[in-house]
């Protein structure tokens, strides 16, 4: 009783304490340790037999187990990137798109150069980034709440392309190495899946914004806002090859490489994006410099909450909430999906509750006679849900570092579209593939 208390207490910390704005390397020990000490979890190695479970050993092996997994690709997701928006190649995707798309439909097309971005291997932090002042400028002159526009780029992101076939995000690519599988495993499914997310999802956004617009919200002004920069682009085309640089070779090299094919890919992309657009950077070096901060900062906050998952899944209490999730009646792929979301929200992150769930699941479904493919998009689609709970770093960083908004304000549109969609996307599959489809 006491180990389940210490489980549900440090996630209930963990969220509380990021909605404080406290800093998640910081958060994510601090709700460790709570799991840890509730449960009776020895708190050095020192204390404890050569391999045995402890605080300090089990959170650090968690922690450094994910940089030592996918440093590389974080590195070269996060300085291809900064390369395409330090040359004005993302800003030129973008404002074709939202160009072409006008001003009456200023919301779908925000959420469709993010998207755009996002299935190219553009990091998720970045496309926020990038996209964000032309999101603003949009939003103010269709006079439109600007709270919303957390969900306009959460939307584009993080929902119906981080996790579909072929999208070259790590959330599609983290099941290859447990199920051996491919990143286009299921895409007849979650070509499905993916339409009725896109379209469910923007009609339920513009419906809020609607609702909104209607009760008297409108767009403020603050003082501090940016101004988007007026500065030669490149041509759209430019900016479009390096992300199809990224998913032709990363479907090139798959069969031989597996999810080391992503580095090759995300290289190519990098060197594709300077070759082509080099008289337009600003400061090449410098974007690797900074490239290379964001890609600390990013694994940084997403190792911390794994290693918070490195403690919890050590508990007792942990095996009695798995135990109770894989032996739910009926098709083995719904307790999979609600497992892989417990544990993506348990741990605030997608690709930080697969690193988790996986090796635990992945053997127990495999010898169940599950089908891989089927296997791989469920968990995909799944770690897509309750992963964006309050304390997921995109969420943090997306609300209050780059809009500036209040989770109190902004973040339950944000949760519409990046849980509740997901959430009836996933059912959706599992539907499909206990129908037959795709496999």
């Amino acid at each position: 009783m006491l180990s389940m208390i210490g489980l549900i207490g440090g996630l209930a910390l963990l969220i509380y304490l990021t909605m404080r704005g406290m800093n998640l390397l910081i958060v994510g020990p601090i709700s460790a340790l709570f799991v840890a000490v509730f449960s009776g979890m020895p708190l050095f190695p020192q204390l404890v037999e050569e391999g045995a479970a402890n605080f300090v050993g089990n959170y650090m092996s968690g922690f450094s187990g994910f940089v030592t997994a996918w440093y590389m690709m974080f590195l070269l997701g996060a300085i291809f990137g900064k390369v395409m928006e330090d040359s004005g190649a993302a800003d030129s995707v973008s404002e074709f798109i939202v160009d072409k798309l006008g001003m009456k439909f200023a919301v779908l097309a925000i959420v469709a150069a993010c998207a755009v971005l996002t299935y190219g291997g553009v990091s998720l932090f970045v496309v926020a980034f990038s996209v964000y002042p032309m999101a603003l400028s949009l939003f103010r002159q269709a006079n439109l709440p600007r709270r919303f526009i957390p969900a306009a780029l959460a939307f584009g992101s993080v929902t119906f392309t981080m996790t579909s076939a072929g999208s070259p995000e790590i959330q599609n690519w983290i099941p290859i190495q447990f199920l051996d599988t491919s990143p286009v495993a299921g895409w007849e499914v979650s070509a499905i899946v993916a339409v009725f997310m896109m379209i469910f999802g923007y009609w339920w956004l513009k419906r809020m914004i609607t609702n909104a617009v209607a009760k008297g919200e409108k767009f403020e002004a603050r003082k501090t806002d940016p101004m988007m920069e007026k500065r030669e682009l490149p041509h759209p085309l430019m900016g479009l090859i390096p992300l199809v640089v990224v998913l032709v070779i990363s479907f090139i090299f798959h069969d031989s490489l597996k999810q080391s094919a992503l580095i090759i890919a995300l290289l190519g992309g990098v060197v594709s994006a300077y070759l082509l657009n080099r008289k337009y950077f600003k400061n090449f070096w410098e974007a690797l410099s900074e490239g290379t901060m964001g890609a600390l900062i990013a694994i940084g906050n997403t190792a911390a909450v794994v290693g918070f998952g490195g403690v919890a899944k050590a508990v007792p209490a942990f095996q009695t909430a798995v135990d109770a999730m894989t032996n739910i009646p009926g098709s083995p792929l719904i307790g999979a999906a609600i497992a892989v979301s417990v544990i993506a929200g348990m741990t605030g992150s997608a690709s930080g509750g697969q690193a988790i769930a996986l090796p635990l699941l992945a053997p127990h479904y495999m010898d169940m006679g599950v089908n891989p493919e089927a296997l791989h998009r469920v968990a995909a689609i799944s770690s897509g849900a309750l992963d964006s709970l309050p304390h997921n770093g995109y969420v943090v960083t997306t609300v209050r570092a780059i809009c500036g908004e209040s989770h109190q304000d902004a973040y339950n549109p944000v949760a519409a579209v990046t849980v509740i969609v997901p959430l009836i996307g996933v059912a959706i599959a599992i539907v499909l593939f206990s129908l037959g489809l795709g496999i």
